[in-house]
């Protein structure tokens, strides 16, 4: 190559080497003063907020805890809207002690009594509560009233009351929560017959009036206990909590089953075998024994889509799939009563959430019947659900309701936050209870005002000496000998807490009215306040 071409080709090296230079600098100064000014833009920002930081911290009003009121308000929404035990929300206030400005810090204990108090609040309050009258029911106070007996640990059952306004769903969309019922009786003893339960209702009615109707589940002594009111002139409705007759209706349909204690036993079997497996994200889910109906159709589903992980067919040997196959027993010979369950299980608890949640009406009823279509005619299953909403669709048109609450969950929910929540390992029932009516309703400063009002002397009397597990197992189990002198001590009481009414009358003979309701024509709400003296004098008193 001569001279001049070598020349030529470095000049032409030269050149392309300096246009992708330039080029290259030209797009480096265009990022660079991009991200310059970037930069300067998140300076100013982060110069505005911690302006503003400064300022906020100066003024620190939102934060401060300004008095006793606050703090006890926080604590109380710390344990009952969060959820949190008592030595927990004592630790986060300890946290948050320098951001809030607390002095001192409230021990476990006095959050404890806090919420006892709250109980004492809230249960001299309803007598404030004032319910719709139903246009069928002028005598009624206007509330439905549910109604259900639980255990604890030890001999103690709870009894609950609690109210709903009897127009909830006119009002309001969804299933009742805690937040719309409220506490009128809590009562704890060493057992309940329709007779005691009779009685202790009878003391509710005395002071907050007669309920329009009770919602109570299938138990026998619950039913007594409102025939006996009704037989004493006390009047109410009585309406079977909808998830306890649908459990009732699989329990008397499926509960004789050939296959059904073959299903179960494999079931805790499968159970047993995949638990400490690599097959245990495929282990059944936990049943509770005694409400086992209620929650069957969890473990049907649980079985149907295991079998699904199964098909039929050869599978390579050592295969997930065939060690599946090994761990299930005879559960495919339960595919049957599996199938069977299922058809009649989905529907009516597709009926059971649309009940729940918008209430019995004529509408609902009849989505109700479609969704049912698919069970067969003669199913003893949908004979008995018809004949339910049949019944409890005349109810309704007696209280004149274009809606019938026909659910029991607000006072099943209360129990099962009541013993998971605040006490420990031990459930005892007179702790349990005497923080029923504090989770019951709405929480406002108020309340936490009136909590500060309640002095200890007042909650002693109210509270009383009361039969604890916890004293007995600190004070009996480390001190043998002492057995009979401190289980047997007749001191001791159980709780019962019942609204309190101011201005009342000494006498606490009740007037029956249910003469007055049957005889008196006071339909129209809107002529009920001018017309009910006229229907009041042309009747004889009676009771």
């Amino acid at each position: 190559m001569s001279s001049k071409a070598r020349i030529i080709k470095s000049r032409n090296l030269w050149k392309q080497k300096a246009k992708n230079n330039a080029d290259r600098n030209r797009y480096l100064e265009r990022e660079n003063k991009r991200l310059r000014g970037r930069g300067n833009e998140y300076k100013e920002k982060a110069y505005k907020v911690e302006l503003k930081l400064k300022i906020y911290q100066q003024q620190n009003l939102n934060l401060t805890i300004k008095n006793k009121t606050d703090l006890v308000y926080l604590a109380l929404q710390l344990f009952i809207t969060a959820r949190i035990g008592f030595r927990a929300v004592s630790r986060v206030l300890e946290v948050l002690q320098k951001y809030l400005g607390l002095e001192r810090i409230p021990c476990p204990q006095t959050i404890i009594n806090w919420i006892t108090r709250l109980s004492i609040v809230k249960m001299e309050r309803p007598f404030q509560i004032i319910g719709n009258r139903p246009c069928g029911d002028i005598f009624s106070n206007g509330f439905y009233w549910m109604i259900d007996v639980s255990i604890g640990l030890g001999v103690g059952k709870i009894l609950s009351v609690l109210a709903l306004n009897i127009h909830y769903h006119q009002f309001n969309s969804g299933a009742p929560s805690l937040k719309n019922v409220h506490c009128i009786g809590v009562s704890v003893a060493a057992s309940w017959n329709g007779e005691t339960i009779a009685d202790f209702l009878k003391k509710i009615i005395e002071i907050r009036g007669r309920p329009s109707a009770f919602i109570k589940d299938g138990g026998t002594d619950l039913a007594k206990a409102v025939r006996i009111l009704n037989e004493q002139g006390f009047h109410s409705l009585a309406i079977d909590d909808i998830s306890h007759v649908v459990a009732n209706f699989f329990k008397h349909v499926y509960g004789e089953h050939p296959m059904f204690e073959t299903f179960l036993s494999t079931c805790g079997e499968i159970s047993k075998k995949l638990k400490q497996t690599i097959l245990a994200c495929l282990a059944p889910p936990k049943v509770s024994i005694k409400a086992r109906f209620m929650n069957l159709h969890r473990l049907v589903n649980w079985a149907n889509n295991l079998l699904k992980h199964s098909p039929v067919g050869r599978v390579v040997n050592d295969s997930l799939v065939a060690k599946l196959r090994k761990n299930l027993g005879q559960l495919p010979a339960c595919k049957e009563f599996i199938n069977l369950f299922l058809r009649d299980a989905i529907p009516l608890l597709e009926c059971q959430k649309l009940l729940k949640t918008q209430g019995l009406s004529k509408v609902t009823w009849d989505q109700c019947n479609k969704l049912i279509a698919i069970i067969p005619e003669r199913s003893l299953v949908r004979i008995g659900f018809i004949k339910w909403g049949e019944k409890h669709l005349k109810l309704a048109e007696s209280l004149a309701l274009d809606k019938l609450t026909i659910t029991s969950d607000g006072i099943e929910s209360l129990y099962g936050v009541g013993k998971q929540h605040g006490t420990g390992e031990v459930k005892d029932a007179n702790r349990i209870a005497i923080r029923l009516p504090a989770m019951c309703g709405e929480l406002t400063k108020e309340d936490a005002h009136a909590v500060l009002d309640v002095s200890v002397k007042k909650q002693e009397e109210i509270i009383g000496d009361l039969l604890s597990i916890t004293k007995q197992r600190r004070d009996i189990l480390p001190n043998p000998g002492n057995i009979e002198k401190k289980l047997l001590n007749k001191n001791k009481t159980d709780l019962e807490l019942l609204p309190v009414a101011k201005n009342r009358s000494k006498n606490s003979k009740l007037l029956d009215l249910d003469a007055f309701s049957t005889k008196a024509d006071c339909s129209p709400i809107t002529t009920l306040n001018s017309s009910l003296s006229d229907c009041l004098e042309s009747l004889p008193l009676t009771g």
